[in-house]
């Protein structure tokens, strides 16, 4: 089928520019080059390669594979989340999955046509102050903060309990593989909701005080690991673990059930 096709090159895609942010994160934690970046990031550090562009286009084609995936994921509801609050939010969540990566395939064409990639270095700090400008809009920055961090904290609870196994075809994998398919989950998965809280954080303090430029995006969350007391420490777990998560990412894309 078409849509499953798509849906596991998007997985491999998504999980190729994870693993990306995680390795230049992993070479600027022990001192050899590399830095923090985001998603965005990593498509301009793969368009810079030798053959970036043809190696960002194949990417390209994986990401609107997964942006077809996510609206499909919300649209038809394959996977049967249903019409009550609960199936809405979820289905909602694919949707806003589905725009997020819509724009970061936009950025890849405009790198491939040499263009940039679209978007200033600091959009999360227009669309926060934009936010802040409108009446209650500390709350509404307030509450996308603690939303950031619930989901933070969602996606360590998946890790600690392993939900995604539900969702694989464990019974094509051998017990080592299926052993270490879920301790890397578990991995990159924790270390993604360790970013997400920190992301959410940010846009709490820039909430209470109305300061848009208090906003960080992944690469911010990453850089004030940096920061820290045994910052590079910090940044090189975390950045193993996007590392992991893109392998993850590659996992699901071969053994996750996709529903017809």
């Amino acid at each position: 089928m078409w849509v499953e096709r798509l849906a596991r090159i998007g997985y491999l895609a998504k999980g190729i520019v994870y693993a990306i942010v995680g390795v230049l994160a992993v070479q600027a934690a022990v001192g050899s080059g590399g830095q923090t970046t985001d998603t965005k990031g990593a498509l301009s550090a793969i368009a810079a390669q030798p053959f970036g562009k043809f190696l960002l286009a194949l990417l390209t084609v994986g990401l609107i594979g997964y942006v077809v995936w996510r609206f499909v994921q919300a649209v038809q509801d394959p996977e049967h989340k249903g019409d009550d609050a609960k199936g809405w939010a979820t289905r909602l969540g694919y949707a806003g999955s589905g725009l997020i990566y819509a724009s970061l395939a936009f950025t890849a064409i405009g790198l491939i046509r040499g263009s940039g990639g679209g978007g200033g270095g600091n959009s999360k700090q227009d669309w926060t102050a934009r936010l802040l400008a409108q009446p209650f809009g500390q709350w509404l920055v307030g509450l996308i903060g603690a939303l950031v961090i619930g989901f933070g904290f969602y996606q360590l609870y998946k890790a600690y309990q392993a939900k995604f196994r539900k969702k694989m075809k464990l019974q094509e994998m051998s017990p080592t593989e299926e052993t270490w398919a879920t301790r890397i989950g578990r991995f990159g998965l924790g270390a993604r909701g360790v970013v997400f809280c920190i992301i959410g954080f940010f846009l709490l303090q820039a909430a209470r005080q109305s300061d848009a430029s208090e906003v960080r995006g992944l690469d911010g969350a990453l850089q004030s690991l940096a920061q820290q007391p045994y910052g590079p420490w910090l940044l090189g777990i975390v950045a193993l673990g996007l590392v992991a998560y893109g392998i993850h990412m590659a996992v699901q894309a071969r053994y996750i059930r996709i529903p017809s």
